[in-house]
């Protein structure tokens, strides 16, 4: 018998959320984000699953790679583009699409010798200052790129929208309008919209969408605003009851004691912790379900174990299901317990925990 501990990934979910995109963005290509292990999911059963995607994309070369040696022959892009002028030998090898965010990357090919001419996007600041080149710039840049031998057809336009999760900020407006000024009458394909945007801005369209974390089931919007599609959780996160015990008012739970049972109470121990990803922070209240009834985190998350508050399931017993996220209970109400986001939670998932694909 192994330890109960896994993560159940329902590609169906996957497609439909998928689907939800399409509609949403009818007349955009769509470049489905699975970097990071498709955000802890799977990168290669997410890419197989997501045949109608136009192209894909990841972070790294080894995430390309990856996708490559497992027969994946669509478009991937590497947003950060190359890390190395070396890289760019593979990058060419293998058929990878760049995003160029420096004049450093455009000077690595401009150096540079290829068997096979690359596609390219050119990255604009347009407000997030992360990466990405300055609008004053981004017109003097673009031409030496259209310019260089190494670069098949036009450079692409792309750039990333910071606030568009909260959808009243007005900076995304401001960014809207510095990238229409950026490439307004000039060649090239664009892309704006992330899955925040792609959900509440139909003017980020352009030609390629950028969806991430809303394919995974997670709404793309600060917690507190409902997603205005009906995404379905993809990862449910499951263990079992491997203890329960009948305590006294006053005894103390757990490591410092910090959790103190306010009445009689019967607490259950659930074989998961941070060790497996579960979130260490995650407060006394979390909800989980057990027998697909809600209950809550007493005490504090151990390395294996968390203790659960079996209240409302007094006939629980050791072998019961408990789901700490996904199916029945929203990723996004336990991050918003363990003072995070989705993303973290989903991308924290360890390698000890068994994935089940269906």
């Amino acid at each position: 018998m192994t330890r109960p501990v896994q993560a159940r990934i329902n590609l169906s979910a996957l497609q439909h959320n998928f689907t939800l995109v399409k509609q949403a963005a009818p007349n955009s290509k769509v470049m489905a984000v699975i970097k990071a292990d498709a955000y802890g999911h799977g990168i290669v059963p997410v890419a197989q699953a997501l045949e109608s995607a136009n192209a894909f994309a990841v972070a790294s070369m080894e995430e390309a790679l990856c996708l490559r040696e497992a027969g994946i022959d669509k478009p991937i892009v590497l947003l950060e583009g190359v890390f190395g002028e070396a890289e760019l030998q593979l990058a060419s090898q293998h058929q990878l699409q760049l995003v160029i965010h420096s004049e450093t990357q455009i000077s690595w090919l401009e150096k540079s010798q290829l068997k096979n001419k690359l596609s390219v996007w050119l990255k604009v600041d347009t407000g997030m200052h992360r990466l990405g080149v300055s609008v004053d710039k981004a017109q003097v840049l673009y031409d030496r790129l259209a310019a260089s031998d190494c670069i098949h057809g036009k450079p692409g336009w792309l750039s990333h929208l910071a606030c568009a999760d909260e959808p009243q900020r007005p900076e995304t407006c401001q960014q809207i309008t510095h990238f229409k000024t950026v490439v307004e009458g000039q060649e090239g394909e664009r892309s704006l919209a992330n899955s925040a945007g792609l959900l509440t801005r139909a003017d980020t369209h352009y030609d390629w969408v950028r969806p991430g974390i809303m394919l995974y089931g997670s709404s793309p919007l600060v917690y507190g605003i409902d997603s205005p599609v009906p995404l379905k959780p993809v990862m449910t996160l499951t263990t079992e009851l491997i203890a329960v015990h009948s305590h006294k008012a006053g005894e103390a739970i757990g490591y410092g004691g910090n959790f103190v049972c306010p009445d009689d109470m019967r607490i259950g121990v659930a074989a998961i912790g941070y060790g497996d990803g579960y979130p260490r922070h995650a407060s006394t209240g979390t909800p989980v379900l057990v027998n697909d009834q809600r209950c809550s985190l007493s005490g504090r998350v151990s390395m294996d174990m968390i203790t659960v508050d079996l209240t409302r399931q007094p006939e629980a017993r050791i072998g019961d299901p408990v789901v700490l996220w996904g199916d029945g209970l929203s990723v996004d109400e336990v991050a918003h317990h363990a003072g995070t986001i989705s993303y973290e939670l989903f991308c924290g998932v360890t390698a000890r925990v068994k994935r089940e694909y269906v």
